[in-house]
């Protein structure tokens, strides 16, 4: 059996220190992303691509796949508040 690995970012928030604190990402900075520009390009509309939780999870993890985050921030957009 293999021993899970607790992710980085959870060990530094219960106290643990690293030579360089965790990295994350928030997601709206990654609309520049060709791939994120493909995905979104999918939807019928913004709030549709939001409200999808398969494009939504692919908009999160996209920048993960291509940079060694150690977080990222759930996609979603403050216009869903209202809703």
């Amino acid at each position: 059996m293999t021993e899970a690995v607790t992710p980085k970012l959870l060990r530094t928030l219960a106290g643990e220190t690293f030579e360089r604190p965790p990295v994350w990402f928030m997601r709206q900075a990654g609309r520049s992303l060709p791939e994120y520009r493909e995905l979104r390009s999918r939807a019928k509309d913004f709030l549709a691509f939001c409200y999808d939780p398969e494009m939504a999870a692919e908009a999160t993890l996209q920048p993960m796949r291509r940079f060694p985050f150690d977080a990222a921030i759930v996609f979603a957009d403050i216009l869903l508040i209202p809703q």
